[in-house]
């Protein structure tokens, strides 16, 4: 009989190592997302947990990570220093790559360096990615420099809680203060005390940075009452270089300045004209009014692919960004790529369609010199030539409503055209009740109408803007249309283009601001309301 073997003796498994996560200190700067940093966004687009300390910052998490309140207690009192540490540390304990939003800079009157500190404690890693302090960007934005050639002291004092002592400020050309809103009084009377003359001037910007910044300009003996009614997050600056605000004041003075204009198109659609209507100071809100869907009838589309592949077509044109997206979603659907298109001319209608091409890797052959429309496309086609063209026929791929001119116009030249329906547009479900209400009752300082269509169905699922609503539309087509649906045209663009439509509402609101100005009138929106004189019984 075999002897057993001794068992051998196994060691225990060894502990797994917990998770380490990394923080990321990140200034959120003082409001305009635009002033994030390449760094700052970087790290929103990899992060797994973000921890806020504003509403207003969730909107840019953008990747689906876990947003985290930071800022406010369950009960809506300011997180304490302590806590907001802690919940840092939970969060990276877990492993995940956490972001910690702060408003401004992080190491700038925050609370950045004792949350650092705390993960320094518990060895975890962190980095910190500097943010545009609003000590600084605010007054920038409200046009007060804080340092010029002679004016070369400044001091940032956070009010705050703090005992006001501003004693050692005295040397300061200007005196920059932060959360000092709630105690202008006892601030001025202060810095009145410690030397400065009562008719130093002081600026009071509230919201800075964002489409909802205001600015009082008054003096240390009258800010207190003349800033009364500003509400919000305010920086204050005191010195003589508030006085170069009058030149200075760049943002505040744009022309379309805290602008609300309603765009009847989808956001994708709307990109470049937002961004265009943002660089005049304006905010876009964008209602879609219709909806794109394939055709009811696929087959026709799908013989026309066939056709394609086969060599049916000399020319293929697209007249708009929908066309070439459903014939390219045709593509994917047959394992087709844009080699499909060797041998065939491309046309494309405008600018817009024509990037919409470039993007597939192909160059249109032919685009409007003149007009971005049909009849431009119609002054630049060829005649057929059997001479020269070994094939007549013309693939028009086009939305259900399209009109007729660009095949009567390619028969009249002597080519044949499968006209083919490739996408139906229909009109969109109606906006939430409160844009429903705000077009109506004037809320909205203009709209942009880019078609008639979008005027059809705009007035169709929300109603007729307001009288006091600014109407621009995008040609005299489109203008046409909103007067047969009773709505008075203020602006109209020189050529079809939405960059062109920005432009001229631009051109608009800096005429009727200078027009204010000029007659001694406070610079107004159009959906300004005087507040009625009328007292309640």
């Amino acid at each position: 009989m075999a002897t057993p073997e001794p068992a051998v003796p196994t060691a225990a498994p060894a502990s797994r190592p917990a998770p380490q996560g990394q923080v990321s200190f990140v200034g959120a700067g003082p409001g305009d997302v635009s002033l994030l940093t390449v760094r700052a966004a970087e790290l929103l687009e990899a992060a797994e947990v973000v921890i806020i300390e504003a509403p207003e910052q969730a909107a840019l998490v953008t990747n689906g990570a876990e947003v985290v309140e930071g800022g406010t207690t369950a009960d809506g009192a300011p997180m304490p220093h302590a806590a907001r540490a802690k919940l840092v540390v939970k969060h990276a304990k877990t492993g995940a790559r956490v972001v910690r939003l702060l408003t401004g800079d992080p190491f700038t009157y925050g609370t950045g360096p004792e949350e650092a500190a705390a993960c320094a404690k518990a060895g975890i890693p962190f980095e910190v990615v500097p943010g545009v302090s609003s000590a600084t960007a605010v007054p920038t934005y409200a046009g007060v420099p804080l340092t010029t050639k002679s004016q070369r002291g400044v001091a940032v004092v956070d009010v705050a809680d703090n005992a006001i002592d501003l004693s050692a400020h005295q040397g300061a050309d200007t005196v920059v203060l932060l959360d000092a809103l709630g105690r202008l009084g006892e601030v001025s009377a202060a810095l009145i005390e410690s030397g400065r003359p009562a008719t130093t001037p002081v600026a009071v910007t509230c919201v800075g940075t964002t489409t909802e910044q205001s600015t009082v300009v008054s003096t240390l003996a009258d800010v207190a009452t003349d800033a009364k009614a500003v509400t919000g997050p305010a920086v204050v600056v005191v010195g003589e270089v508030v006085e170069m605000r009058e030149v200075l004041s760049w943002f505040e003075t744009k022309p379309l300045y805290g602008w609300r204009i309603l765009v009847p198109r989808t956001k994708e659609q709307a990109a470049g004209l937002s961004s265009r209507l943002r660089m005049y100071g304006a905010v876009s809100e964008e209602v879609p009014t219709i909806s794109v869907e394939p055709p009811r009838n696929p087959q026709q589309v799908d013989k026309a692919i066939r056709g394609l592949v086969e060599g049916r077509y000399e020319w293929v044109a697209f007249t708009s960004v929908n066309a070439v997206k459903a014939v390219r979603e045709k593509f994917d659907e047959y394992g087709l790529d844009a080699r499909s298109f060797s041998g065939l001319k491309i046309a494309a209608v405008g600018d817009k369609t024509a990037q919409a091409i470039a993007e597939w890797g192909i160059r249109p052959d032919l685009i409007p010199s003149g007009e971005q429309s049909a009849a431009g496309l119609l002054e630049d086609w060829p005649p057929y030539d059997e001479m020269l063209d070994p094939i007549n026929r013309v693939f028009l791929p086009r939305a259900d409503i399209a009109t007729e001119t660009l095949v009567a116009g390619l028969v009249e030249l002597g080519w044949e055209v499968d006209d083919v329906t490739a996408y139906r547009t229909v009109r969109a479900s109606p906006p939430p009740a409160p844009t429903r209400e705000a077009i109506k009752t004037g809320k909205f300082d203009a709209v942009m109408f880019t078609s008639s269509s979008t005027v059809r169905n705009l007035v169709g699922i929300a109603g007729k803007p307001h009288t006091s609503t600014i109407i621009a539309c995008i040609g005299p087509a489109t203008a046409k249309t909103a007067e047969e649906h009773g709505l008075r045209v203020d602006v109209v663009a020189e050529s079809p283009s939405v960059e062109v439509l920005a432009d001229a509402l631009a051109t608009f609101g800096a005429e009727r601001r200078e027009a204010q100005v000029a007659a001694g009138e406070p610079v107004t929106k159009p959906s300004y309301r005087r507040p009625s004189s009328r007292r309640k019984a």
